[in-house]
């Protein structure tokens, strides 16, 4: 079965920035459900203390990580929810996302959200998606 995948988009404006403002999926059987992905390495330890664009980085090698994992890649995320305590501080690295998506060729449904503090501190972004196969 062919997963197919159609763009809503009755504005063009978000498609530019590299997500689609809805997506309409058929055709899947898996769906995978992705926890947080923060800049953690495989011992649960933080990385990148301060630094945005080294934690967005690793941050996205987990979520590619635990698509993997499920047989999956960025090529599958339907849905992207990035979580952030400075979002002044993300929008100036945020190319090193939309780079690794337009690179799968996917635009998924996305929210920014600011929040006070991640549940480990020190963390400044987190990426919650969903995939489907």
């Amino acid at each position: 079965m062919t997963v197919e995948r159609t763009a809503v988009n009755p504005v063009t404006w978000s498609a530019e920035l590299g997500f689609n403002q809805g997506e309409v999926v058929s055709g899947h059987t898996r769906t995978l459900y992705v926890s947080g992905q923060t800049a953690m390495n495989r011992d649960g330890k933080p990385q990148h203390d301060g630094d945005m664009a080294a934690q967005l980085a690793l941050s996205i090698d987990n979520l590619e990580a635990v698509l993997a994992e499920a047989g999956m890649s960025l090529a599958n995320l339907v849905r992207l929810n990035v979580y952030t305590t400075d979002v002044e501080l993300l929008f100036p690295h945020y190319g090193i996302l939309a780079g690794r998506l337009g690179a799968a060729g996917v635009a998924p449904t996305s929210t920014m959200l600011g929040v006070t503090r991640l549940a480990v501190p020190g963390q400044m972004v987190e990426l919650e998606g969903t995939a489907v196969a």
